[in-house]
């Protein structure tokens, strides 16, 4: 069991801290800690500040036990005091889109804002679009996961689940995408030591 930190971890820290957990302490996340977790995910950097992302917090038993059904059976769902979904959300990007124009750049920058993403998006269908959200969303996804560990916290990210049942669980959208589901508590147990490839053999140096 990790021990309570004093400060927040360094970025080098959280990473090389950073394991894969799903034994959990059983007990309530701290929800200003949770929202401050969320508000360091959200700073994450995007293509055009775009923000596709999307969180929904589940952390009622009820519903854990029904995303765990989903996720078949995986116990971490529930073993977790709270589960983060993180999902893009392209169509509500693009109706919002005015929103993400930053204001230093005045009303031009808010037109300009939606000519580049309807020039962009407008001829593509929902799911082609929807992948490139994705790929933002994904950048939010690891960032999430830095942040709770920066602050003591320990996840798993997942991807085995049925995503038609976590739309209806959670009652989104048909186009969302899935960057993951991310379990997330205090470690009830260490995990399994780094085990990576050296940088030499997933580098090339030009």
């Amino acid at each position: 069991m990790t021990a309570t930190l004093t400060r927040p971890q360094t970025v080098t820290e959280a990473i090389e801290s950073r394991r894969s957990i799903r034994k959990f302490v059983p007990e309530p996340m701290d929800q200003n800690d949770l929202r401050e977790i969320l508000r360091l995910a959200s700073l994450a950097p995007s293509a055009w500040n775009a923000q596709t992302w999307r969180f929904a917090v589940v952390q009622d038993p009820q519903l854990k036990e029904q995303l765990r059904e989903a996720a078949y059976g995986q116990a971490q769902v529930t073993n977790a005091p709270a589960v983060i979904v993180v999902y893009s959300d392209m169509e509500d990007t693009l109706a919002t889109v005015e929103d993400t124009a930053h204001p230093g750049m005045g009303e031009a920058g808010r037109t300009g804002q939606r000519q580049t993403f309807d020039g962009v998006f407008g001829a593509q269908d929902v799911a082609q679009r929807g992948q490139w959200g994705l790929s933002q969303a994904n950048i939010a996804f690891g960032f999430l996961m830095l942040a709770a560990r920066g602050l003591g916290y320990d996840t798993v990210p997942m991807l085995g689940f049925q995503p038609d049942k976590v739309k209806e669980l959670l009652g989104l959208p048909e186009h969302v995408q899935f960057a993951g589901m991310l379990p997330i508590g205090k470690r009830a147990e260490e995990g399994f030591p780094h085990h990576r490839h050296p940088v030499e053999r997933i580098t090339k140096f030009y």
